[in-house]
């Protein structure tokens, strides 16, 4: 008995073909193995050709529709096969009628021949054209591939006053030109892969041979290698599924849109690695002072990129300072408040009915709710949203007596000093919390013990072997050069050490020159 609740599929599926077998001679029998594994896709399009002086000559080409230039193959394959006159001995053998139509007749030079399916369907769902001749057990597969792709524009997460404007976008052919325009030299080397056993997602690393260390890049393509998972949309994917520290909060590997801060790393010592359909690049290994560096500190004085690296690193201690520090003072060490500051606190207090904690628990809530939400609504009204909520929702909870002025103040300055450092968002929020709790719990004594934790928790992280906490506190002057001040460029004669050590030397030491 079938029941009614139960559709029987089985005469929709796809019947199972051993991909790996060679093909065919008859080019009809490969087409119909095509349409059998192709049976539900609407893009597939094959097309069969006749030569104009002999019918017996019959070809087809196959490609997914809208992923490949049509007027390319019509011009360079289609118009030139059937218009070509073949003579006698070519008819007479199909491998050389292959070959004369390879060499002699189809005028796009990308091409290569294959003689199993497997290869002939991966080269079909990756874009490019496959051609069949009728008596020959092969195939060209022809790269013509044309899609839209976004234009090449200032990426939004990293702008900057000064420095070029282009962006990486979701063609890999593309974000690679962009970097090998800046690099024009042969030590530049792009190791290609496809990771994902559904998807096949090409992915390229990208490094200068004499500048990477071998042991980070064997290292790299080990983990690479191991990763297995059906599909992979975008680079974070891989930073989280080949990095060090799963379980931190800190990132283990850089990201980034920018083509020169990829060109940046890369002229260090570090690795970048793309996906195809991804506009963000990884680069490895990665430090905890990457997280202070912004591409435009290299394009502008020395001295103004070092006050605004200091600023960032201030902002990043005060976003995770200013609530516990508060709230062990005003709950369990009064004394250290100085006493107008302490009555105006308490006034301020006095008709609120939840504790300090409760009040800084619920306002850094109500904060990045809104900063959530003005990041995820459309530009033209997000703003708007972040300021009107914070301010209308402020000051009446204020009016409301649900928390204190000073509560506010202490808020709104913790998530200012936050977006100095967007990169540090998330292990700001998380380190944030942890320190509160430590102070409510232990007071001012809870506060430095989460702060010791979190400097032995870095201290003890490693990205591909390399200590997380590279620069900070060396006693090599080299090695400070770039880290939370930015040296001028005719002192920064050393790579950093340890990720450069392969060629330590970027530029012969000069002597800042003076008035003659």
């Amino acid at each position: 008995m079938t029941n009614a609740g139960i559709t029987d599929n089985s005469k929709h599926s796809t019947p199972e073909i051993d991909s790996s077998q060679p093909l065919s001679c008859s080019m009809d029998d490969t087409l119909a193995l095509f349409r059998r594994i192709f049976n539900n896709d609407g893009t597939l399009r094959i097309r069969v050709i006749q030569n104009d002086y002999d019918r017996n000559i019959r070809c087809a080409v196959v490609y997914v529709d809208g992923m490949i230039d049509r007027e390319l193959i019509q011009s360079g394959v289609m118009r030139p096969l059937m218009a070509y006159e073949f003579t006698d001995g070519d008819r007479e053998h199909p491998a050389r009628l292959m070959e004369v139509i390879r060499s002699r007749v189809i005028s796009i030079s990308d091409l290569t021949v294959s003689e199993q399916l497997d290869e002939l369907i991966g080269a079909v769902v990756s874009g490019k054209t496959v051609f069949l001749l009728d008596g020959y057990a092969g195939s060209l597969n022809i790269n013509a591939q044309s899609w839209e792709t976004r234009a090449i524009e200032e990426p939004m997460t990293e702008k900057a006053v000064r420095g070029p404007r282009d962006g990486f976008n979701e063609s890999l052919l593309t974000n690679l030109t962009l970097i090998r325009r800046r690099v024009q030299n042969s030590d530049l080397k792009f190791v290609f892969t496809d990771i994902g056993t559904r998807t096949k997602t090409q992915t390229c690393i990208c490094y200068m041979e004499s500048l990477a260390s071998p042991d980070i890049l064997k290292e790299l393509q080990g983990r690479l290698a191991r990763v297995e998972i059906d599909h992979l949309l975008d680079t974070g994917y891989l930073a989280e599924l080949i990095r060090d520290e799963p379980y931190s909060p800190f990132e283990m590997i850089g990201s980034t849109e920018r083509p020169d801060s990829v060109v940046g790393k890369i002229m260090e010592g570090r690795i970048a690695v793309l996906i195809d359909g991804s506009p963000f690049a990884l680069t490895l290994p990665y430090v905890f002072v990457e997280n202070f560096q912004a591409s435009e500190d290299y394009y502008i004085s020395y001295f103004f990129a070092t006050f605004n690296r200091l600023l960032r690193v201030l902002g990043a201690f005060l976003s995770i300072s200013i609530p516990a520090v508060y709230l062990a003072m005003v709950t369990y060490s009064q004394e250290m408040v100085p006493t107008l500051l302490l009555l105006s606190i308490a006034a301020a207090r006095l008709s609120v009915p939840f504790p300090t904690v409760v009040e800084a628990v619920l306002m850094l809530t109500i904060f990045e709710i809104l900063r959530e939400a003005g990041a995820r609504i459309p530009n033209s009204i997000g703003q708007a949203v972040s300021i009107v909520g914070a301010l209308v929702l402020g000051q009446a909870a204020v009016d409301a007596r649900i928390v204190s002025a000073p509560m506010v103040i202490v808020v709104g300055l913790t998530g200012i000093t936050t977006l100095l450092n967007p990169r540090l968002t998330g292990p700001l929020i998380i380190v944030r919390m942890i320190l509160l709790i430590s102070a409510f719990l232990f007071g001012i004594f809870g506060y430095f013990f989460g702060l010791l934790g979190l400097v032995i928790h870095l201290m003890s992280l490693r990205s591909f072997g390399v200590p997380y906490m590279l620069g900070v506190g060396s006693i090599r002057p080299q090695d400070i050069k770039d880290t939370a001040v930015r040296a001028p460029w005719w002192d920064m004669y050393l790579r950093p050490a340890v990720i450069g050590a392969r060629n330590m030397k970027r530029k012969a030491p000069q002597r800042k020159r003076g008035r003659r």
